[in-house]
């Protein structure tokens, strides 16, 4: 039988600008990495030297990383493309070089290419044919969701990486991490695609709240997706809420400062907070707020990344917050831009 590799490959993805920062996470998980950039500040291929089994359970254990929001594993590699050759002859190779599959699996397929490269024909079309072939093989079902395995392909200008992975272990099952939600009908901001993506990787479930409180909440769209959820809330900002909210039952509105008001102790199992302020000043105003927590409760918290310091800004952070905040899960999600997402609980 053949030995088992002792090193591993993968396609690494952070948000665009902080691939320095994810870079700098793969090589304190893994002291020997290499990391070569394949698209601009964004995309890059990482040398392991250790095995890809233990490789996935460390970045998708309890040190997974902050700024990497997606994996895809190499287990097929075809360098020295020649200009001009058909992106469907190098894509056929990998499918006859990566294992069987069992029949019948549900299979998602992702396939991405460097930023700015043209291939000889769309990723649409390169996915319905290998998704053709791998169904007339193995009798395959391609699904976009909820698969049993995700088949990645990446194109450079003179390389395809391609592997196979379970879902959980790409740290998102979307391509690229990209998660993406439906744009709603009088939606109040994009600002309630953080949340909803925050309730999806932290597995949280926003149905079991009661109470929440949302500092900083104007002009409403994290507050709008917490009612949506059927908890009663109650919102914090000088500002002005949507008027599409302004008459909802479950809503009491105080437009005063963070720094102005205070609450019952354990009056909220939930508390949230967006504001555009500096993570000290913040964790300042939210601190006083935090006896309203109760004892388990649920804290989501974006943190503005302001002076290019982001580990240190995360740790001095939740260093302020120690004393009733345990940090959870720290992580950068797509939907964010200059800030990180902390999950914490109330001790």
């Amino acid at each position: 039988m053949e030995a088992a590799s002792s090193t591993s490959s993968f396609i690494a993805t952070s948000n665009r600008g902080f691939s320095l920062y994810a870079q700098d996470e793969i090589r304190r998980l893994f002291p020997g990495a290499k990391c070569t950039e394949l698209s601009r500040d964004e995309v890059f291929l990482v040398r392991l030297p250790i095995a890809r089994e233990a490789a996935i359970a460390r970045m998708t254990g309890l040190q997974e990383p902050i700024f990497v929001r997606h994996l895809q594993p190499v287990d097929f590699e075809r360098n020295n493309i020649q200009s001009g050759e058909q992106a469907d002859d190098t894509m056929q190779d990998a499918l006859e070089a990566l294992p069987r599959f069992r029949h019948g699996a549900k299979l998602a397929l992702q396939l991405r290419k460097q930023e700015g490269l043209e291939l000889s024909a769309e990723l649409s079309e390169l996915r319905q044919t290998a998704a053709d072939r791998l169904n007339a093989r193995d009798g395959i079902v391609s699904v976009a969701r909820d698969s049993d395995l995700i088949l990645s392909m990446f194109w450079t200008a003179d390389s395809l990486y391609a592997g196979v992975s379970a879902p959980e272990h790409n740290l998102s099952d979307w391509s690229g991490g990209a998660i993406r939600f439906q744009r709603e009908e009088n939606q109040i901001s994009r600002a309630k695609f953080k949340l909803l993506e925050a309730e999806q990787e932290f597995e949280l479930h926003f149905e079991a709240y009661e109470f929440a409180l949302d500092i900083g909440a104007a002009p409403g769209g994290w507050t709008s997706l917490l009612l949506e959820r059927g908890m009663r809330v109650t919102a914090v900002d000088p500002g002005e809420m949507h008027p599409s909210l302004l008459h909802n039952p479950q809503l009491t509105i105080l437009r005063k400062n963070a720094g102005d008001v205070s609450f019952p102790a354990g009056a909220f199992d939930l508390l949230v907070c967006d504001m555009s302020w500096s993570p000290r000043q913040m964790a300042k105003l939210l601190m006083p707020l935090l006896d309203s927590l109760r004892t388990g409760g649920t804290a989501i918290v974006t943190l503005k990344l302001m002076h290019g310091k982001p580990f240190q800004t995360v740790k001095d952070t939740s260093r302020e917050f120690a004393a009733q905040l345990e940090l959870v899960r720290a992580k950068q999600l797509f939907h964010n831009r200059d800030e990180v997402t902390l999950f914490l609980l109330k001790r």
